[in-house]
């Protein structure tokens, strides 16, 4: 005999965020699922860096290093500061700095067990 759903379902739903934030956070989730972006947002976590430190960091070419840049910050995930002719990268706010650190524990947790 199949069970009653309405009171969870009714609780869940008043829950369940828009689907255009839902759409929104999938989004941001795409951003991460390329393995440069997530070399350069691993880098930034580490320290602040100009485009030519990245590029020599990754062994890419500079333009390429820039065109992932401005995606991510497109998507606010970096932010950068001018020192003279210097463009500075690094990570735009704890929430991204908090995202990275989680997956990290999450795939070492993953391995260790």
């Amino acid at each position: 005999m199949p069970h009653d759903h309405g009171e969870l379902l009714l609780r869940v739903k008043t829950e369940l965020p828009t689907d255009e934030l839902l759409a929104d956070l999938s989004d941001l989730f795409k951003l991460f699922a390329d393995s440069t972006r997530v070399k350069i947002l691993y880098a930034l976590f580490e320290s602040e860096m100009c485009v030519c430190a990245i590029a020599e960091l990754l062994g890419m070419t500079q333009s390429a290093i820039s065109h992932q840049l401005r995606i991510l910050k497109d998507a606010n995930l970096v932010a950068n500061r001018r020192e003279g002719k210097t463009i500075y990268y690094f990570l735009s706010d704890d929430h991204v700095r908090t995202i990275i650190a989680q997956g990290f524990e999450h795939l070492i947790e993953k391995h260790d067990h």
